[in-house]
């Protein structure tokens, strides 16, 4: 279709549109719309799933009204009594929405209104049609470079119905696009342990903690928090881990086993164990390390045979280490005027992590700082000298607080998901970059945005920043991971068309001009594993309520895009939901029948429990064959080896990431710097106790189990409080230069003076919609984050590194605005 088409097409729609009095939108309400049952029955509880556990749902003529934990899962997450609200809350997209004003001009429309939440209710058609539309425009007129797709986010429960697979199957189909690279959790992390021991590690299967309970005798929780972590995984979890965990608390306070949680706060795993804590201040991890290492090495402590035998680049790390390079000995004294804990201190942790078995748990948080990849190369380096990698219940890892780490993975299959096109058909338009970068990393959007066409470091390439026009996020909300919400604003100005799929009126909704609705997890059939890391089972995910209002699965959408080209056959390959998840589940019994695990047919499975559990495995060490033999098992380095010293990174030329970890300055820090007599707090954005991310932010009666008069909670040191006059329950102002926002008062004796905390997650809710430098009325702690990479190496976003002032709220406290659906345009005759 030529671009002359499109634009009298366009003409016609808006005509007509205007001619039947259209142009208006729902108004705000509350959702009052009934939900049905997936059949017809006076009550009936049905299994379903999600990232927060297993459940089954309580539905009484068709409406969902009680929920209680799946009879498998021993340890149920509290989050379980939010899932409903995901169907029923204020924030549920109904319909399918388009912006005022680009409905009116498209891509000439005024992006500065973006954001100020005026919509248009449109049908699937004509929402569909716009769709398509402005893919052949942009794919026309720029070419695979003009088009961006990625961020497809945690919505991923269900073999089917994933999000990111649906969209790339289709659009595919049309043309290639740009995507990302890494992610926003452990991008610094995932980009240098491949380098360094040759593989991600931050998504791989831990030791198994059968192993730990009866082997270790220190465990360091390095900035490491699993009691508040492993409640949530990618996929259904299990809450395995919390029974092999209550074990550790039984060893810790026998005094048989010694946790030490290196963390400026007390983390719920902390309280959980009553165990020690070192609090460093914050952004000094790598500083603490060396020191270690230094006392390591300068005493003869470490484990010389191990690290010359399964480790290269020593010899190149020991002169940084010793001083020779730069005059300074990275000794404790050293080490503790930089993270403020006594070198005595540091001295007796360096000979406890040679006391018998020590197993590293490193967490994610540290890595998403300025220099963010200096952590898990270093910490690698400390566990290479204390020399314990690969035997049971000691060495390093990454995820022991991420999808059941640590769990005994059973012998099952692991059933595969919809992906792309075996036989695809030759896309509509060829690939055409137009001399720009396929991809870029995922949290570098908004500098590509705003600097088309620069060339960006990223572990030894050289990416050309493609100009794009048109944004399509599914199943994904930028507008909470991304940092700087004021550069974000000026960023999404320069795209001309952004498509939104959701089933929420996130913020990212607002910003977009075409919003079109997505069903829950809870409205569509699927199959998923019961536990992500262990796959102890095989469940049914049942369809708890018919779809909402408008709303439409993923796969239903796209296959009717792809009717707009042609290719809606090919896309669905003609089979309805329920044929889909039986081939995947065939195909996983026929795997199962290969290696000895017998799974009954597909009926059987789905019309009576709808779980199969499958044989239990057995315990095993992370890094053993490698350690067993390292010849025959090297790591995916390009020596085989653990790499110190990596001629690879060294060779990039970085000045932010040399060859070997280092100490380096970030460019701020709360506890040092002229920008700290301003900006004297440190805040941290960790994962929250009691979300996803941002998921279930939106669920109303949830939120207010842990919100403080409707806002986000600032957890503040009663000392720091005092200082400002503080005081629990308080609406406190938390601000620097790049923006401010409001949050509740909690203060806890767990924060050390100079450290507060607001989780990451908080829904962005703007006093002023679509202005930059705007109150944040709910307290998103990324309106004060920077939007900094972690160094050319990974370019990794910088979430922790933000220093804030904070005081007590003096104007007229505005009511929150982030919650509810968009505002009502009225609508005109033409």
């Amino acid at each position: 279709m030529s671009f002359q088409k499109i634009s009298s097409s366009r003409r016609r729609f808006i005509q007509g549109m205007m001619a039947t009095g259209a142009l208006s939108a729902i108004t705000t309400g509350p959702l009052m719309g009934r939900a049905w049952a997936a059949e017809a029955s006076p009550e009936q509880w049905i299994q379903s799933g999600s990232h927060f556990g297993a459940f089954e749902a309580k539905v009484v003529n068709g409406e969902w009204v009680d929920t209680r934990p799946f009879k498998h899962d021993k340890f149920p997450c509290d989050m379980l009594k939010a899932v409903k609200e995901i169907v029923y809350n204020p924030s549920r997209v109904r319909y399918p929405m388009v912006r005022l004003d680009w409905l009116l001009k498209r891509e000439k429309s005024d992006r500065s209104q973006r954001g100020d939440n005026r919509f248009v209710r449109v049908t699937w058609d004509q929402a569909l049609d716009l769709f398509w539309q402005e893919l052949e425009r942009v794919q026309k007129q720029y070419g695979s470079s003009g088009v961006f797709t990625g961020l497809a986010d945690w919505q991923m429960v269900g073999k089917l119905h994933k999000a990111g697979g649906a969209i790339d199957r289709a659009l595919g189909m049309h043309g290639s696009y740009v995507t990302t690279v890494g992610d926003y959790s452990a991008a610094a992390a995932q980009v240098v342990l491949p380098h360094v021991i040759g593989s991600l590690e931050v998504y791989e299967q831990q030791t198994s903690l059968p192993l730990v309970i009866e082997n270790t005798n220190t465990i360091i929780l390095w900035g490491c928090d699993p009691i508040k972590n492993l409640q949530i995984e990618y996929l259904v979890p299990d809450h395995e881990p919390f029974g092999y965990w209550q074990q550790i608390k039984d060893k810790v306070s026998q005094g048989k086993m010694k946790v030490i949680s290196i963390d400026p706060v007390r983390s719920k795993t902390q309280n959980y164990l009553g165990c020690e804590q070192l609090a460093l201040n914050p952004q000094t991890d790598v500083a603490l390390m060396l020191g270690l290492a230094h006392t390591l090495y300068s005493e003869k402590l470490y484990n010389a045979d191990f690290v010359k035998e399964y480790s290269v680049g020593f010899d190149q790390f020991l002169p940084y280490l010793m001083g020779e390079t730069d005059k300074q000995p990275k000794d404790a004294k050293w080490a503790a005027a930089i993270c403020g804990i006594d070198a005595e201190k540091i001295r007796e942790l360096a000979h406890q992590l040679v006391k018998g078995r020590t197993q590293f748990m490193g967490g994610w948080c540290v890595q998403r700082m300025h220099h963010g990849e200096q952590y898990p190369w270093m910490l690698v380096v400390l566990a290479t000298m204390v020399g314990q990698i690969g035997l049971p219940g000691g060495g390093v890892g990454f995820g022991w607080h991420y999808n059941g780490g640590g769990t005994v993975t059973s012998k099952g299959p692991v059933l595969s998901g919809l992906g792309g096109l075996s036989h695809p058909p030759k896309a509509v338009h060829a690939a055409d970059f137009r001399g720009a970068s396929p991809h870029i990393p995922v949290s570098r959007m908004v500098d590509c945005l705003l600097s088309p066409g620069k060339k960006l470091a990223f572990n030894g390439e050289t990416l050309t920043f493609p100009d794009i026009k048109m944004a399509i996020f599914t199943a994904a909300n930028p507008f909470h991971a991304q940092q700087d919400r004021n550069r974000m604003i000026e960023a999404w100005k320069k795209l001309e068309t952004i498509i939104v799929l959701d089933h929420q009126w996130t913020a990212s909704c607002r910003f977009a001009d075409i919003v079109l609705p997505v069903t829950t997890r809870y409205e569509r059939n699927d199959i998923e594993q019961f536990g992500t890391h262990s796959n102890k089972g095989l469940m049914a995910i049942r369809q708890v309520v018919k779809p909402q209002f408008e709303a439409r699965h993923d796969f239903d959408i796209f296959t009717d895009l792809c009717k707009r080209f042609n290719q809606n056959e090919i896309y669905s390959e003609k089979l309805t939901e329920m044929q889909w998840i039986k081939r995947l589940y065939d195909e996983g019994r026929k795997q199962g029948q290969d290696t000895g695990v017998t799974m009954p047919d597909f009926d059987t499975f789905w019309n009576g429990e709808g779980y199969i559990e499958y044989p239990a495995g057995t315990p095993w060490v992370r890094h053993g064959e490698f350690r067993e033999s390292p010849d025959l098992n090297p790591l995916g380095t390009p020596s085989g080896l653990i790499e110190i010293y990596s001629k690879t990174i060294a060779g990039f030329n970085y000045q932010d990431c040399p060859g070997h970890p280092v100490w380096l300055e970030p460019f701020e820090r709360s506890h040092s710097g002229k920008q700290a007599e301003a900006y004297p707090l440190h805040l941290q954005s960790c994962h929250p106790d009691k979300r996803l991310h941002s998921q279930i932010c939106s669920s109303d009666n949830y939120r207010k189990t842990y919100a403080v008069n409707g806002r986000e909670p600032l957890y503040i040191s009663p000392a720091d409080a005092k200082a400002r006059g503080l005081k629990n329950g308080d609406i406190a102002r938390v601000f620097n230069a790049r923006g401010q926002v409001l949050a509740g008062v909690v203060i806890s004796e767990d924060y050390v003076t100079g450290v507060v905390r607001i989780h990451e997650g908080a829904w962005y809710s703007p006093l002023e919609g679509g202005k930059a430098g705007t109150l944040c009325t709910y307290g998103d702690p990324n309106v004060l984050s920077a939007d900094i990479g972690t160094s050319q190496l990974a370019q990794g976003p910088s979430a922790h590194t933000a220093i804030v002032q904070v005081e007590r709220y003096q104007g007229t406290i505005p009511a929150v605005t982030g919650f509810g659906g968009p505002q009502q345009v009225q609508g005109t005759h033409a």
